[in-house]
């Protein structure tokens, strides 16, 4: 089946994901490509949205994307730099705003008889986050809608299918932001809206038959809620050919290489657990800084995904579950090099000794549409609402360096943490959580007795897709039970802290 596509380009916004995200929900297809790197066969996109920009179009810097197939041939919508892009260089004029237009503000003039705003009337709250604004409309520009402060908020060009707004719809502080969306791909771009969890599942299986006929694939489960939806996928499509391997690197949750493995006995899949934690453990021994650790923990997963593979006589695939913010932020949107925050283990396959071929069945989903596919294909709801859990595990939440003492009461704290979570109806609620175990020790009391023990951080986020979190504001009660709890049950611990940082600036993990 093929499917009407969006085409977004991106010209570095922190929210053209979120563009991507809102289109997805209407169930209509769409890519993300780097304002300069349109695709050759931008003939099969139905509809073009451009994103916003942190660049000026003023600037020495300005992004220029080559349009000529695109402006006047197809529906496009132009968000924020894209609006001010349309008016800069087609007879418009763009200037510093006064006034910081950032934040909310409602629409104070609405062009109502336009399909573009169906449905949407004065008051609507509209989301704005821009230092220029657009002063003269350009060539055969009509205006849309104002706000208090931006007069020039939305606007057409008369003879095109082509909309220009000055907010961000994508954002849910703008309120009306998914009706708007609707409006111009539904109804005015007359996309169809065929993309949904069931048709993914239909369409994967039979791409990966016909990719791997009856070679073998053998594949790294985490026990997480990625590797195991894509497990299930190519099971559907090879059955008994695929060959799953769960690695116990000894920084996993108290007792979760065992439950995991149970969990998946009733899945018809070909598991093998392989108990590597001495090996990573010996690995990790007096290495303190994190990027070192996250090297150790990728080459002595390699090494022993490799002694298991060379097992499976005529393997030829090696299945990853990487999803498409994966594909997307290894593409700088400028065509620069995008700045890398922290190395993941297993990011970018295996080395070539190994031969195999890469296939991964998630690459076009996120990380909420493949919980949907999940659920589709009948998966545990435990599995799907799994919180994610860090490649490297444990050993990026102990500062400093490893031991199997460290580990221990890691574990026996995160386990209390995580049991309260659930026995509360708190665990649902949350994006992530988990314990970090810091490089200090403190003063404390316990009977009567000085005692001087470690100090454990409890972190808890909320978040859609990780590119982004806020911390929970969890029950004092909770907290409180929690901490005791810890502190009276975890020798070794006689200090909890709560982390309230947000991403950004901090990360949801502490290295």
């Amino acid at each position: 089946m093929q499917h009407n596509k969006v085409l977004i380009l991106d010209f570095g916004s922190q929210y053209t994901q979120l563009i991507a995200r809102r289109v997805r929900e209407l169930n209509i297809y769409c890519e993300i490509h780097p304002f300069n790197k349109i695709p050759v066969d931008s003939e099969s996109f139905k509809a073009v949205i451009l994103s916003g920009s942190p660049n000026s179009v003023r600037g020495e810097a300005v992004l220029h994307p080559d349009l000529t197939q695109i402006r006047g041939k197809k529906p496009m919508l132009a968000v924020c730099y894209g609006a001010q892009y349309l008016a800069h260089f087609s007879g418009g004029k763009v200037a510093e705003s006064n006034t910081r237009e950032y934040g909310r503000a409602n629409l104070s003039f609405v062009k109502q008889d336009d399909d573009f705003f169906t449905g949407i009337s004065i008051g609507s709250q509209v989301w704005m986050s821009h230092s220029d604004t657009i002063k003269q409309l350009p060539t055969n520009g009509v205006l849309l809608a104002s706000t208090h402060d931006v007069e020039n908020a939305a606007f057409k060009i008369e003879g095109e299918k082509t909309y220009a707004i000055q907010f961000h719809p994508e954002v849910y502080h703008s309120t009306d932001g998914k009706q708007l969306l609707e409006n111009f791909l539904v109804h005015i771009a007359q996309v169809e809206q065929d993309w949904t969890p069931d048709s993914f599942v239909d369409e994967t299986v039979d791409a990966l038959k016909a990719q791997l006929g009856n070679d073998k694939v053998v594949l790294g489960l985490s026990g997480g809620v990625d590797s195991s939806v894509a497990a299930i996928l190519l099971h559907k499509a090879i059955g008994k050919n695929l060959y799953c391997i769960f690695v116990n690197n000894g920084l996993l949750r108290k007792n979760e290489y065992s439950s995991v493995l149970e969990q998946y006995e009733g899945m018809g899949l070909n598991v093998k657990g392989v108990d590597a934690s001495v090996r990573f453990l010996d690995a990790l021994e007096d290495i303190s800084d994190p990027e070192l650790k996250r090297k150790a923990i990728g080459r002595v997963f390699i090494e022993v995904f490799d002694d298991e593979s060379n097992e499976i006589e005529g393997v030829k695939w090696l299945a990853q579950g990487t999803i498409y913010p994966d594909v997307i932020e290894s593409v700088s949107a400028t065509g620069g090099p995008s700045a890398t925050i922290k190395s993941h283990h297993n990011v970018g396959g295996l080395p070539d000794y190994m031969k195999l071929k890469i296939v991964e069945p998630l690459r076009a989903l996120f990380k909420d549409e493949v919980r949907r596919v999940g659920a589709s294909m009948g998966m545990d709801k435990d599995i799907l609402g799994r919180h994610p859990f860090p490649g490297p595990g444990l050993a990026i939440r102990i500062l400093g360096d490893i031991t199997r003492e460290k580990v221990r009461i890691l574990q026996e704290v995160d386990a209390v943490f995580i049991d309260n979570l659930k026995s509360w109806g708190l665990y649902d609620k949350v994006w992530q959580a988990g314990a970090m175990l810091l490089p200090v020790n403190s003063v404390g009391v316990m009977g009567d007795e000085r005692t001087y023990e470690k100090c454990v951080a409890l972190r808890a986020v909320e978040s859609t897709d990780g590119m982004t979190a806020d911390w929970v504001n969890l029950p004092y009660e909770f907290l409180q039970k929690t901490s005791n709890e810890i502190i009276n049950k975890v020798k070794g611990v006689n200090r909890v802290v709560y982390d309230i940082s947000s991403k950004p600036p901090a990360t949801i993990e502490w290295e």
